[in-house]
C-alpha cells in the first residue's frame, strides 16, 4: 500500500475549551435539574392535568398503604427516563467508535480529519454503563415486567406462561452478563482504537495504521451482533409479550444516524471557531449524504416494520403499534406522527439538493432536529410500555438535558486532550484534499 506523504501545512490544532464553554455546559446540567425539580413537584402536588393528578392519587394511595404495582408515578417517570436518555447517549457515543472503524475497514481518506471527533464521542460509554447498571438495580421492576416476583413460576398468582417461555434469555443473570459484555467490549475496542491513533501522532509510520484495521475489524463483527442483542435486551424487552425481527436494525439506525448528527454539528462548531481549518464543504457535503440517506434507511426499517404488522393484523404484534396510535386515550398519536415527521420527512425535503448538504446552517438545522427527533423515536419505544397513560415531558427533559450537559463536558474535554488533526494518519493528504 502506498503511503501518502505528510501535507507541510496540516499541523497539529489542540481544542481549548474555555472556562465560557464549560459555563454553558453546567448551565444545561442547572437547566435539566430545575425542569426535574418542576416535573417532580408538578407530578407529586397534581399540577397540569391528568397526569401529574394521576401521579399525585398514585402518590397518596401509597402513602395511605393502599397497593400498587411498582414505585409512586413520579419516581417511575424519573428512573425510566434515566434509562432512556441513557440508552441514546450511550448508543451515540458507541456510533462514534463504530464510525471510525469503519472508515478504517473500508480504507477511507475522505474522514481523517472528522476522526478525532468520532473517538472523542466514545467519552460517555464508561460512565454510561455505570449509570445503566444502577439504574437497571434500582429501578428494575418499574422498566421491566419480566423482572416482577414468580412471573415465572406456574405456582404464582402472577405467572405468565409467554414470558415463562423466555425465561432462557430473560433471566437475571445471563441478562447482567450480557450487559457487561456489550457495554465491555464497547468500551475496550473504543479505547483501544483511541490509544493506537494517539501512538500513531507521536511515533508515526504506518505500523499503527494497519493494526488499526485488524482492531476495526474485530470490533465491527462483535458490534454487529451486541448492537442488535443490546436493542432486544435493553429496548424491546420492555414490551416483553411483544417482539419484531426488525428491532436491531430499527434501533441501530436510529443511533446511527444520531452519531452522525453529532459528528457533523461538532464539526461545524469546531470549524467556526477557527478549528478544523481543512475541513471543507466537500467533508460537509458528504457527512449531509450520511444524514440524507440514513434518514431514508430508517424509514426503511420504520416502514417495514410497522406495515407487516399492520398487514397480518396479528394481536401479539399490532399491540405495539395499538398503543402508541390510540391507545391510552391517544397520548402518544401525536409523537408517533411527529416522528415521522421530524425524522424522515423533515430531513428528506431539507436535505435533498447538493447544495444543502453544504451549507452549514442547513446541516446544523437538519442535525439538531435529527437528535430532537430520534430522542423522541426512544421516548415513544420506552413509555407506552412502562409509563402507560402516565406519561409527560417536563421530567423527561429536564433528565435529557442533565445528561446532554454531562455528555459535552466529557466530549470537549476528550477532544482537547489530542490534536484534532492526526498528523501521522497515512491518508491525512487525501483527506486535506478531498473532494466530491
Amino acid at each position: 500500500m502506498a503511503t501518502l506523504t505528510h501535507h507541510e501545512s496540516a499541523t497539529a490544532e489542540y481544542l481549548e475549551v474555555s472556562p465560557g464553554t464549560n459555563r454553558k455546559f453546567f448551565m444545561i446540567i442547572v437547566a435539566g435539574v430545575i425542569l426535574l425539580a418542576i416535573g417532580i413537584l408538578a407530578s407529586v402536588l397534581g399540577w397540569g392535568g391528568h397526569h401529574e393528578a394521576a401521579g399525585a392519587a398514585h402518590g397518596a394511595a401509597a402513602a395511605h398503604g393502599a397497593e400498587h404495582e411498582g414505585s409512586p408515578i413520579w419516581l417511575k417517570r424519573v428512573l425510566v427516563s434515566l434509562w432512556h436518555s441513557n440508552i441514546f447517549f450511550v448508543g451515540v457515543s458507541t456510533i462514534g467508535t463504530f464510525f471510525v472503524a469503519l472508515q478504517y475497514v473500508a480504507y477511507a481518506g475522505w474522514s481523517v480529519l472528522i476522526k478525532r471527533i468520532n473517538e472523542a464521542m466514545s467519552a460517555w460509554i464508561l460512565p454510561g454503563a455505570i449509570i445503566m447498571l444502577i439504574v437497571f438495580f434500582v429501578g428494575r421492576h418499574d422498566l421491566f415486567h419480566w423482572t416482577h416476583e414468580g412471573i415465572m413460576d406456574p405456582k404464582s398468582a402472577n405467572y405468565d406462561a409467554i414470558i415463562a417461555g423466555k425465561s432462557g434469555f430473560l433471566n437475571l443473570p445471563f441478562y447482567l452478563i450480557r450487559m457487561v459484555v456489550y457495554l465491555g467490549i464497547w468500551w475496550f475496542f473504543s479505547e483501544r482504537l483511541r490509544k493506537i491513533s494517539l501512538a500513531e501522532d507521536l511515533n508515526g509510520g504506518t505500523e499503527y495504521f494497519h493494526k488499526s484495521i485488524n482492531v476495526a475489524a474485530l470490533f465491527l463483527v462483535l458490534y454487529a451482533v451486541t448492537s442488535s442483542m443490546s436493542a432486544w435486551d435493553w429496548v424491546m424487552s420492555v414490551d416483553v409479550h411483544w417482539f419484531s425481527t426488525m428491532f436491531g436494525w430499527y434501533v441501530f439506525a436510529s443511533w446511527w444516524v444520531s452519531g452522525i448528527a453529532v459528528t457533523t454539528l461538532t464539526a461545524i462548531y469546531l470549524k467556526q471557531a477557527g478549528y478544523l481549518r481543512f475541513v471543507n464543504s466537500n467533508h460537509l457535503h458528504d457527512l449531509g449524504k450520511f444524514m440524507f440517506g440514513f434518514s431514508i434507511f430508517w424509514t426503511y426499517v420504520w416502514f417495514s416494520q410497522f406495515m407487516l404488522i399492520w398487514y397480518a393484523n396479528l394481536p401479539e404484534e399490532a399491540v405495539y403499534f395499538n398503543q402508541r396510535l390510540g391507545g391510552f386515550n391517544g397520548a402518544y398519536t401525536w409523537i408517533f406522527f411527529f416522528n415521522l415527521v421530524i425524522n424522515f420527512v423533515f430531513p428528506f425535503l431539507l436535505m435533498m439538493t447538493r447544495d444543502a448538504k453544504r451549507q452549514m446552517i442547513m446541516l446544523k438545522i437538519v442535525s439538531i432536529a435529527i437528535l430532537i427527533g430520534h430522542w423522541s423515536d426512544f421516548y415513544l419505544m420506552f413509555m407506552p410500555a412502562t409509563m402507560k397513560g402516565d406519561n409527560g415531558f417536563i421530567i423527561e427533559i429536564g433528565v435529557a438535558l442533565i445528561f446532554l450537559g454531562s455528555f459535552l463536558i466529557l466530549f470537549t474535554k476528550r477532544l482537547s486532550q489530542a490534536s484534532l488533526v492526526p498528523v501521522h494518519h497515512p491518508f491525512l493528504d487525501e483527506s486535506v484534499h478531498h473532494t466530491t
